[in-house]
């Protein structure tokens, strides 16, 4: 058999500690600067939402505040209908009340008068037939 000599390589030479100084900071620097990019960006993208969000809830505020001053005005010309119909009501109650009031101040004096006439007997069935005939509200 024949021996092929195998060629000999030389055995590196151990590192020295500058070499694995320059080393381990050209490693830690490359990491940063990938990490740091990728993070940097992605904290930019979202600073800038963050930002463009507060321009729309800002915007979104004003146009608030101004519907709420809207419907606040909407509100008082409501309120102010509805005193009014109520103020209509009660004036109509208060009429109705004069006009019965009215009413039976007119059937005495109606029956008053006939009495008279008639010289002092009553009239109150002829009074009341009257009243009845008086009263428009019932």
């Amino acid at each position: 058999m024949s021996a092929t000599a195998l060629p000999i390589q030389p055995t590196p030479a151990a590192p020295t500690p500058q070499q694995i100084d320059e080393a381990r900071s050209a490693f830690t620097a490359s990491l940063l600067s990938a990490g740091t990019s990728t993070v940097q960006s992605d904290l930019q993208a979202r600073a800038g939402d963050l930002h463009a969000n507060a321009a729309a809830i800002d915007k979104q505020e004003q146009e608030l505040l101004k519907e709420t001053k809207a419907l606040g005005k909407e509100s008082v010309k409501w309120q102010k209908l509805v005193d009014d119909g109520a103020r209509g009501v009660k004036e109509t109650g208060d009429v109705q009340n004069w006009a019965e009031m009215l009413e039976r101040d007119l059937c005495v004096l109606e029956d008053t008068m006939a009495m008279t006439e008639e010289g002092g007997t009553t009239a109150s069935a002829n009074g009341q037939a009257r009243k009845e005939s008086w009263n428009v509200f019932a």
